[in-house]
């Protein structure tokens, strides 16, 4: 046997073969590119492809996209998982898919940079604040000066050449001077921004814990959602993708890839999802938790919430309870928004003052006797008809600015009624 011969070991291939198998993907030229890192969506194409686009195409992107200009390209406005409108503009410019780069950021790591931004942001408004407020005493110095001058002020305008001038630079010192109003609203705007940018770096919505209750719940309603989604998928849509039986409503097919293309995006949003949820909880817990429940809330005991102050809970459920204002009106509340307790003196269950042998005509001359009660529900029988059952509700008439009984009587329609009762 020859020891210096070459056995080769594979089937041998073409140069073309060998390149195409072996060649480094190469990038389009023209592509967009999900951002994991920034949840957003990048648009990669010249100058020379932009200026081609017709005005409607560049109108889509610059109402869906805002130009950076550190990375050279149109970023998405929206971001995760809102960027359905930014890849349908995408899609529609021809451009190529290229998937997706870096790494998804956690949620603490994306609120902390959010803050920075918001730090940054807020130190640049208030430099602009104070800029615009020295602009504006510097317009309107020349007309400081002058107070007290009543004769510059009401000097007459003389038609001579050193009346016209003097005329002349009167108009010009008070244009400043309202241009000088102009900086003060601009520097009170900025003031306002740079206030809202310093919320947003402290984080002061972490110290309200009905904030941190609505975004648990937010949480919570898209993890069943996209758990439901998946479920779905997995059991119905990817047996009958691998049987070919699957089908767009264009009738166009759907393949596996297709679905676990889709599978694998849930996937995602699932994970980001539960880290978000994560980050929440811990920021209730960091506060204490929720003190307050259905089991120590009852109706009838007066309570503060943030911002509207105190009110008489009027009724409580599994995750919420209803109040009464000082005025009448009812709002929903979750117990996490509860700041203390007024009073804690239950009231007795109310009970509707509905009777049996009660009658009520209405606008269809039909009349509507109840024959039975009980402590929820009213039976009523009309005149032509078969028996029905409603449910009285105790809620707040604006029309009378209190709370009342309400009985909804006859069926749906102009001819049914609304009977009140305090």
């Amino acid at each position: 046997m020859d020891n210096n011969k070459i056995v080769p070991i594979a089937p041998t291939m073409t140069p073309d073969e060998f390149a195409a198998r072996f060649a480094p993907a190469v990038t389009p030229t023209d592509y967009f590119i999900r951002n994991r890192e920034t949840g957003k969506l990048e648009l990669h194409f010249d100058k020379a492809t932009y200026d081609e686009l017709t005005d409607a195409q560049k109108k889509d992107i610059r109402s869906n996209f805002l130009w950076g200009r550190n990375s050279g390209c149109w970023i998405s406005r929206a971001k995760e998982p809102n960027l359905w409108h930014a890849e349908r503009v995408a899609k529609t410019l021809g451009l190529a898919d290229a998937g997706s780069s870096g790494e998804r950021l956690s949620f603490a790591e994306q609120q902390e940079r959010k803050a920075e931004r918001a730090e940054r942001r807020a130190e640049r408004f208030e430099d602009r604040a104070i800029d615009a407020e020295q602009n504006a005493k510097r317009l309107q110095k020349p007309i400081e000066d002058r107070r007290g001058d009543i004769a510059f002020f009401t000097q007459p305008n003389i038609d001579s050449s050193a009346g016209r001038a003097f005329a002349r630079r009167r108009e010009k010192m008070f244009a400043a001077f309202d241009r000088g109003m102009e900086e003060y609203r601009k520097s009170e705007h900025y003031r306002e921004r740079a206030e809202i940018a310093r919320r947003t770096a402290d984080q002061t919505e972490l110290k309200d814990k009905g904030f941190i209750q609505r975004r648990i719940r937010e949480c919570e309603s898209s993890i069943r959602k996209l758990r439901k989604n998946i479920e779905e998928y997995e059991t119905e849509a990817l047996p009958k993708a691998q049987e070919g039986t699957l089908k767009r409503y264009n009738g166009e097919l759907i393949t596996v890839k297709d679905v676990q293309a889709q599978l694998d995006h849930w996937l995602d949003r699932l994970e980001a999802e539960l880290d978000k949820l994560g980050y929440y909880q811990d920021a209730m817990d960091a506060l204490g938790g929720v003190a307050f429940s259905q089991e120590n809330i009852k109706p009838g005991f007066v309570v503060k919430v943030k911002t509207f102050g105190s009110m008489k809970v009027m009724s409580t459920g599994p995750k919420n309870f209803t109040g009464a204002t000082q005025h009448g009106s009812a709002l929903t509340f979750s117990y996490a928004e509860i700041t203390e307790v007024v009073s804690s003196e239950p009231e007795a269950p109310k009970t509707h003052p509905f009777k049996v042998g009660e009658s009520f005509t209405l606008r269809n001359g039909v009349t509507h006797t109840i024959v039975k009660v009980s402590a929820k529900t009213v039976t009523l029988k009309p005149s032509q008809g078969d028996p029905y059952r409603v449910t009285p509700k105790y809620r707040p008439i604006p029309a009378s600015n209190k709370w009342q009984w309400v009985m909804h009587v006859g069926s749906t329609g102009w001819a049914a009624e609304f009977i009140y009762r305090d």
